[in-house]
């Protein structure tokens, strides 16, 4: 199968489940869609157990779609420069502290925690490394799920910067972190020291190199007053940073949150005579909302890639519980840690242990891991958290904030 044919199949797929999920099933388009595929992509593994037909052209096209190099280097850096460029600053501004604490030491702790949880729950039967390297790749909150998931159910400004916040800025620990029990289990033991060089040196040059990106990319969109030059300029960002950042050895993902966020503010004090802000945010929306749908659509058909063996769905089950309980007690720690310094600070436990999604990233991570470092049950339970936490965690928010106790917790 053509790369033309492979994606006129996901364009009129997530097309199709759009439609059914948004008339039939009153779904939100993006939860609907992804259900749609894993039931689908479900029962075409179960076919062709009895028709090889249907198996022959399952493996054809899982052959020609590299989950990993699609989601992490051609989708992600659109989505995250989208998701950043379209924040809210002036709100993310006033809660720094909140997403400072959750980006960093949320995600740390959720990863020493759900790998010591995951190691136990499974009576030591899973490696302590493989433990350490699912935790990684779990721990960060999705970008790409969260956005999507706080744009639909209408949470508060302030709980939209606290969790989109957090989920921007969360992977780059996350990536170190991966790529450092990696190294552990290729038999490099790297110091604490070693490891927080790495983190400075890598986080360090994508917030400078996104900044200065940014500006240059400013200041060209001002020379004309042309909204498809302006927004050609922003592709370029998006694209050329993300690439850049990643040569260099840098946190490409890092870098391109940090572009959309520093050209937001550099462009914010501009006035419509020099900028097209209207034509470039529209772009930027509809761009984000079919890639997310597509998106969905990807994950969906991970389904007839993904081994689960008893091994897996055990270890998936178990990390369902794992990063919840997990999620919840970090987040409330944190909290309490948020109101000593800020007395009068305002939040919801609830509503930021419930919208931790995980997405694509985590599933394009796992694809990562050498099959020698449990890379079967490491992906296994990566999809069923990401399943569980799509459909599940972001298919209920709208529901659960619309109860009287939800709202009263989000006030």
């Amino acid at each position: 199968m053509s790369t033309l044919a492979i994606l006129s199949l996901l364009f009129l797929t997530a097309a199709v489940f759009g439609l059914v999920s948004s008339r039939w099933l009153r779904l939100p388009i993006t939860i609907g869609t992804m259900l749609l595929t894993v039931i689908v992509s479900t029962a075409l593994t179960v076919a062709a157990t009895r028709v090889p037909a249907i198996h022959q052209w399952a493996a054809a096209l899982m052959q020609h779609i590299d989950f990993e190099t699609v989601i992490l280097r051609g989708m992600l850096p659109l989505l995250l420069f989208s998701g950043a460029f379209l924040l809210d600053l002036d709100q993310l501004a006033k809660e720094e502290l909140t997403v400072s604490l959750l980006s960093v030491a949320g995600t740390t702790f959720c990863f020493l925690l759900v790998s010591l949880l995951m190691h136990v729950l499974s009576g030591a039967r899973l490696p302590w490394i493989e433990c350490f390297i699912f935790g990684a790749l779990i721990s960060p909150t999705d970008p790409i799920a969260v956005l999507e998931m706080l744009r639909r159910t209408g949470v508060p400004r302030r709980l939209q910067a606290q969790l989109a916040g957090e989920s921007l800025f969360n992977d780059g620990i996350g990536a170190v972190l991966f790529i450092t029990m990696l190294a552990i289990a290729r038999g490099t033991a790297p110091t604490p020291w070693y490891i927080g060089g790495v983190l400075m040196a890598k986080a360090g040059g994508a917030v400078l190199l996104g900044v200065a990106a940014a500006y240059v990319t400013s200041f060209l969109m001002r020379l004309i007053d042309s909204y498809q030059i302006d927004i050609l300029f922003t592709i370029a960002l998006a694209f050329g940073g993300y690439v850049l950042a990643d040569i260099l050895h840098l946190s490409a993902p890092l870098e391109a949150v940090v572009a959309g966020l520093a050209l937001r503010n550099f462009n914010r004090r501009l006035p419509e005579t020099c900028i097209a802000h209207e034509h470039v945010d529209r772009f930027w929306e509809v761009i984000d909302e079919i890639q997310n749908c597509v998106l969905f659509v990807l994950l969906g058909l991970e389904a007839m890639a993904v081994a689960l063996d008893a091994t897996a769905i055990r270890a998936g089950l178990s990390a369902i519980v794992a990063v919840n309980i997990v999620r919840f007690g970090v987040v409330a720690f944190l909290l309490i840690i948020a109101r000593i310094f800020q007395h009068e600070y305002r939040s919801s436990l609830f509503v930021l242990t419930w919208g931790g999604l995980r997405g694509g990233l985590s599933i394009a991570l796992a694809l990562s891991v050498p099959a020698a470092f449990g890379r079967s049950w490491i992906l296994g339970a990566t999809y069923l958290v990401v399943v569980f936490s799509i459909v599940i965690q972001g298919g209920s928010m709208d529901w659960i904030l619309r109860t009287r106790k939800s709202r009263k917790l989000a006030a």
